[in-house]
């Protein structure tokens, strides 16, 4: 559905009166090609922004309330809080995610001296792990600051919303979400260096293929999920390895490296998760290098091998997006298709031939329904910009 900035402004006028210097601002969502949990190993992602995210229209207030809507949580109302009560709890629900970006400005010594109105509407679907609560907390960041002149790039908004996200959210994910949905640019993908936040843009040229991202419809919640369990695992993991082997991040490792100190890790858990972690980047390098060679066959495969690596190793599948990619890969024409996002649930990514995509959705939204009882919903998505104003 396209998205009317029109009616969301008089969707506005309607809750919060007209007049004032009203502005509209929009901050996409994401999906990561490849390069799952190594953002907070020190390693190397892959995301591009899509065009689906979320919306916020704004007008700077009059005193020091903050009054926020959702339309994707309209039985809530005008939620109000004052700017000297910024704290988080459960019954404020989703918007604990703009009160934690105020509290975070704050923190930074940026000071708002008064609130303001704020619209929202988000076109990502609920639980899907494409980064909905990134793409607010961005959204956000980058309204703040052109409402209030703050003077933050938009590297620092992605990490505004990182910090934002950990410290007030309780939610310890790294950085690619944030940054894909800040700096995300239309039909390339994001190479990042987490441990360095060095990034290029590299084009997605798929000119006989499409990615189409299919939702289990099975949805999580990382903040009570194993995803923060995952990291302690991991830090548990560097910590042995750091006895041996003079590292910063698991990142700094090579396949031959962690196979030569691995057994400085004795836990076999926290074993496995480091080996995703090393495999993972160093399979986004080479995805990346492949790419570039337009190699869209070993692209594929190095998703593929992804998906295999986060199910045996990392164990953040499900039985649903396991079944998922499993169908993808016997469909003919499907390069390669595997879990994305922070896991236990959500979506899969499939780079899918132009003339297999009628093929692929049919024969996955025929199977999966039989074998889950689920019914999965398919978006042939096209890569956008990150976060910018509309007007």
């Amino acid at each position: 559905m396209a998205v009317n900035v029109s009616e969301l402004k008089e969707k506005f006028a309607e809750l919060f009166g007209g007049g004032g210097n009203i502005r509209a601002y929009f901050a996409p969502g994401r999906v990561n090609l490849i390069g799952e949990h190594t953002d907070y190993n020190g390693g190397h992602v892959f995301p591009c922004a899509l065009t689906i995210g979320t919306y916020g229209i704004i007008r700077p207030g009059e005193d020091r309330t903050l009054r926020l809507y959702s339309m994707n949580f309209d039985h809530m109302g005008i939620v109000e809080t004052s700017l000297d009560d910024l704290t988080p709890s459960d019954e404020a629900g989703w918007t604990n995610y703009p009160k934690g970006i105020l509290w975070t400005f704050e923190k930074r010594g940026y000071h708002l001296e008064k609130g303001a109105d704020i619209l929202f509407y988000g076109d990502i679907p609920a639980g899907s792990g494409l980064s909905s609560s990134a793409s607010l907390e961005v959204l956000t960041g980058l309204m703040l600051r052109d409402t209030f002149g703050f003077d933050v790039s938009m590297v620092d908004l992605a990490l505004i919303g990182q910090y934002s996200e950990n410290n007030f959210n309780g939610m310890n994910c790294g950085i690619m979400d944030q940054f894909a949905s800040a700096m995300g640019k239309k039909d390339c993908a994001v190479f990042l260096d987490t441990n360095t936040l060095k990034y290029e843009y590299a084009p997605v040229k798929l000119p006989d293929a499409k990615i189409v991202i299919t939702n289990s419809n099975v949805k999580h919640s990382l903040v009570s999920s194993a995803y923060n369990d995952r990291r302690n695992e991991s830090e548990a993991a560097l910590k042995a390895l750091q006895a041996v082997v003079d590292i910063q991040t698991l990142g700094d490792l090579t396949e031959e490296q962690f196979e030569q100190y691995k057994d400085a890790i004795k836990d076999p858990v926290c074993r496995k998760r480091a080996k995703h972690a090393v495999y993972e980047n160093r399979r986004t390098i080479h995805a990346v290098e492949a790419l570039k060679a337009n190699d869209i066959e070993t692209f594929g495969k190095l998703i593929n091998d992804s998906h295999v690596s986060l199910r045996d190793d990392y164990e953040t599948s499900c039985a649903e997006t396991d079944l998922l990619a499993e169908l993808a890969w016997n469909v003919p024409g499907v390069l390669g298709s595997r879990i994305t996002g922070g896991g236990f649930g959500g979506c899969t990514v499939s780079i899918v031939k132009n003339d297999s995509v009628d093929l692929f959705i049919q024969t996955l939204d025929k199977a999966y329904t039989e074998k889950t009882g689920i019914k999965a919903e398919f978006y042939v998505v096209e890569i956008g910009e990150g976060a910018h104003a509309l007007d």
